[in-house]
């Protein structure tokens, strides 16, 4: 099904032609429509914060007058009531909303002119007495007007504009503007990501940048998208993981790196997918798995604090407690509690996997163990819990454990059923790291982002990595979780759609 085109009014013609009288008649006034510096003005959730400095005083005829702070706002309409000479406007910029009285006695003809040619949208300047209203409200009783931008298009009904989801996320200024809360969850992903960064630098971490086009698609099991370098005549392709650039600057000496970045995945769409997402991938010299999960408890912990929230945090009609320590249980154990089957025994497994309709033709059994593993354990795991010690031979990039080189240390942080963070210690054996590599070639198309061998970084592994521990943090879904959103692309702010028509 072909997408239509987003629109805002069923006839956005009509209320255009009436906003461009408008803009005419406030040329026509000597007014720049689309407005000039504005300087000195306050952050209205700032203005609000001076309510206390506003004094009340008797006459001497009994009545009470007030007088309060001058202060300069700067906002977009997102309600006007015209009474006669008086204009009740509220003004809304990032940190809140505020009434504005303008009153044609106050303000003078000039810039009641401008007043009567406002409209919804429209973004305005002002400056005036902060005070309260007889009913208690807080406004500014504006003495001067300043035009700074006159919106073309109507706002969106209020009841009905911004319903549809697709709407609201391709339209994501408007969804901004009138949609309630949703600056503020953008205003919180801001403040996790912040977090996350203070985090790293407090444990002697340094922020990288490696590349975003790479000659190899590796690091991950996942088609790339391919695109063209003319001058050199290859194809490339959009990083699919941030790995093996990260570890080859573990060989070179620098002991403790993450980098936050954007990675791309030629994969499907759904509440929980994007195509683009935004990872943290961790890298820590002489550490291991274990060593990732006290990392992994701090990062997610401090970013629980930096929202402003205590947990347990709202998940829905649930809740997610993220108190330490968080819980820690072995692949295997979970995988027996769930099935009523030891991981062990293959044949049972392979039977439930059938019954399960899933293909177990060809396949190794601890191929099909984890899949049997995706669909009945995972969903149930709500966390936040540290499944650990996975299949060996599921985890190409991973140490084995020198006791039982039949498991990888590796663990997965499941919430509310979604992977969160995937940390290994890291396999720094070139040779064994060759041959995996080898192994997992073998039968792939050449589509396949694991088709080709990345040797540049066999070659930096035999110059010697030192023992680490990996990580890597989803951190679209870990907003997710922290801002109670069901979707992945209620968290990102232009999230990939069909063109439209």
């Amino acid at each position: 099904m072909k997408p239509t085109p987003a629109t805002t009014s069923d006839q956005p013609g009509i209320h255009e032609a009436a906003r461009r009288e408008k803009l005419r008649a406030l040329r026509e006034l000597g007014v720049d429509p689309w407005g000039q510096r504005f300087d000195d003005h306050v952050a209205i959730g700032e203005i609000r914060q001076r309510e206390g400095e506003i004094q009340e005083t008797e006459t001497a005829d009994g009545k009470t007058e007030q007088t309060g702070p001058t202060v300069r706002a700067a906002g977009r309409i997102v309600l006007q009531r015209k009474k006669g000479k008086l204009i009740f406007t509220d003004l809304r910029d990032w940190t809140g909303q505020i009434q504005v009285f303008i009153g044609k006695n106050q303000v003078g003809e000039r810039n009641w002119t401008i007043a009567e040619n406002l409209d919804l949208g429209d973004i305005l300047g002002v400056v005036g007495e902060l005070k309260r209203t007889r009913t208690g409200e807080l406004t500014i009783f504006a003495s001067e007007l300043h035009f700074l931008c006159k919106s073309l298009e109507p706002p969106p009904e209020k009841h009905h504009g911004l319903s549809d989801p697709e709407l609201r996320q391709r339209m994501r200024y408007l969804d901004l503007v009138h949609t309630e809360g949703v600056t503020e969850r953008f205003l919180q992903r801001t403040r996790i990501v912040r977090s996350i960064r203070d985090t790293m630098n407090r444990q002697g971490f340094v922020e990288v940048e490696g590349p975003t086009l790479h000659a190899i698609a590796g690091g991950a099991a996942a088609r790339p998208f391919v695109t063209h370098h003319n001058a050199l005549d290859i194809s490339l392709y959009l990083r699919i993981a941030l790995e093996l650039h990260l570890k080859r600057l573990l060989v070179g000496g620098m002991e403790r790196v993450f980098e936050l970045g954007r990675v791309y995945r030629n994969e499907g769409i759904s509440p929980r997918h994007n195509p683009e997402f935004t990872m943290l991938e961790v890298y820590q010299a002489y550490g291991n798995y274990h060593s990732m999960m006290d990392l992994t408890e701090d990062l997610i912990c401090d970013a629980v604090q930096a929202t402003g929230q205590q947990s347990p945090l709202p998940w829905g009609e649930n809740s997610i407690d993220f108190s330490r320590p968080f819980a820690r249980k072995s692949y295997a154990e979970l995988f027996a509690e769930h099935t009523e089957i030891a991981p062990e025994d293959e044949q049972a497994v392979s039977k439930l996997a059938e019954s399960l309709g899933l293909d177990t033709a060809g396949k190794h059994p601890d191929v099909i163990k984890n899949e049997v593993f995706e669909e009945r354990v995972e969903e149930s795991l709500t966390g936040p819990i540290f499944v650990y010690d996975y299949p060996a031979s599921i985890c190409p990039l991973t140490k084995r454990n020198a006791e039982q080189p039949h498991i990888a240390e590796r663990f997965e942080l499941f919430i509310q059923g979604m992977e969160i963070a995937n940390a290994y210690t890291e396999l720094n054996d070139p040779d064994l790291q060759e041959e995996l590599f080898q192994t997992q070639l073998e039968g792939l198309s050449e589509e396949d982002s694991m088709a080709k061998m990345d040797r540049d970084f066999i070659r930096a592994l035999r110059q010697g990595m030192p023992p680490a521990g990996g990580l890597g943090v989803g951190i679209d879904r870990l907003v997710m979780l922290l801002t109670n959103s069901r979707s992945i692309r209620e968290i990102i702010l232009f999230p990939l759609f069909r063109p439209e028509v």
